[in-house]
């Protein structure tokens, strides 16, 4: 029986005690590729490793991938799931440990040819859920002490238990917020479907919408506020007349009155869609982009900062996307016709810092285009 000396017992206690930290910080986040990077860096961190790399078993695909940190980007790997010593962990459920990389037939160099790495030591360990099914495999490489030894493999694998119930998790509510997300853009395109003269606008109007938001700095949070508003932002119009929706000429007053009702009715039938606390403002938002600075918009007047920031934003992109679109009554605005009339609503009815904001997102967007 191997003899534990004081320092032994410091550095296992010292390791605990750091994945303890780890473990309550995982708990909290509920962003999958976030929890992801979080785990990589704190397992290399704890491990002596150069490397980490959480890889997710996909079944649908056969395939193990993961985020990982390159440079200021984060990218996704993908990888056989039957290839190398992952795919043998992930195969067999069973911990590799391997001292000597290049001496184990089941290592693929090709990775490190690809990569310009050179991997020495390697420790993976399957990680499973509770039903013992292994979904995913922890893979650290050339621990910066030596080789991994038992202690590392138990210490591991004891993470990966509790990182397996923190990767469930986000991915559950990952795939609960793609499922909300997906019956969101459905019901925007049942709306742009009505009218052949407004299809794709709802998609276009959250791209716009978005390219503003990234350029005035917005976080995670208020970008995907902003999308859902965006996409529901016309969702009124699905009680609107189609004979007026559809209607090939300009509207009388009647009917004008008639089809500006929608963003009241945005209003009243988003309210009773159930949102979670950091999305509660989606019906204000997408029911205020028709109302304009000086109080003379729809439905309720509102003016400058009583209207929401994101429905400011949603205002220009609609405008933009709506001079920029065929209509049975006229022809579609050149760009610089289109930014001429955006300019011309500056102050009274778009915010001019919004309307920059745009300008300046459109035209790198449109020299990329040039470029493809």
């Amino acid at each position: 029986m191997a003899t534990i000396t004081p320092e032994t017992f410091v550095n296992k206690i010292e390791k605990l005690s750091a994945l303890l930290d780890i473990t309550k910080s995982m708990g909290g986040e509920r962003d999958l590729e976030a929890l992801l990077v979080l785990i990589t860096e704190a397992t290399s961190r704890v491990m002596h490793a150069e490397r980490s790399t959480l890889l997710l078993l996909d079944h649908n695909r056969g395939e193990l991938w993961s985020k990982v940190a390159q440079e200021l980007e984060i990218k996704e790997i993908r990888i056989p799931s039957n290839q190398g010593i992952a795919g043998h962990v992930t195969r067999t459920g069973k911990t590799v440990n391997i001292t000597d990389a290049y001496q184990d037939p089941r290592f693929d160099e090709q990775v490190d040819s690809r990569t310009g790495y050179f991997t020495r030591t390697m420790l993976c360990v399957p990680m499973k859920n509770q039903l013992a099914e292994t979904i995913g495999v922890f893979q650290v490489l050339n621990k910066k002490d030596g080789a991994f030894e038992s202690d590392d493999e138990e210490l591991l694998a004891a993470f990966a238990s509790q990182a397996a119930v923190a990767v469930e998790t986000a991915q559950l509510h990952e795939d609960l917020k793609n499922q909300f997300r997906s019956s969101i853009e459905v019901m925007a395109a049942s709306i742009d479907a009505r009218d052949p003269y407004t299809a794709g606008h709802s998609e276009r109007v959250v791209e716009y919408s978005l390219g503003i938001g990234k350029q005035i700095g917005l976080d995670a949070k208020e970008m995907e506020v902003l999308r859902l508003s965006a996409l529901l932002h016309d969702y009124g119009k699905i009680g609107t007349d189609d004979a007026i929706l559809r209607k090939p000429g300009k509207l009388s007053p009647e009917e004008f009155t008639h089809i500006k009702s929608h963003a009241a009715e945005t209003h009243a039938l988003v309210s009773r869609m159930y949102f979670s606390r950091d999305f509660t403002q989606v019906p204000d938002i997408a029911s205020s982009h028709h109302e304009k600075l000086d109080g003379s918009g729809y439905p309720l007047g509102l003016a400058n900062g009583q209207i929401p920031r994101a429905g400011r934003i949603i205002a220009v992109a609609d405008v933009f996307d709506a001079v920029t679109s065929n209509r049975p009554y006229r022809q579609p605005f050149d760009l610089e016709g289109a930014f001429d009339i955006l300019e011309k609503t500056k102050g009274h009815h778009l915010e001019a810092s919004l309307v920059d904001a745009f300008r300046r997102y459109y035209l790198v967007k449109d020299k990329s285009a040039e470029k493809t």
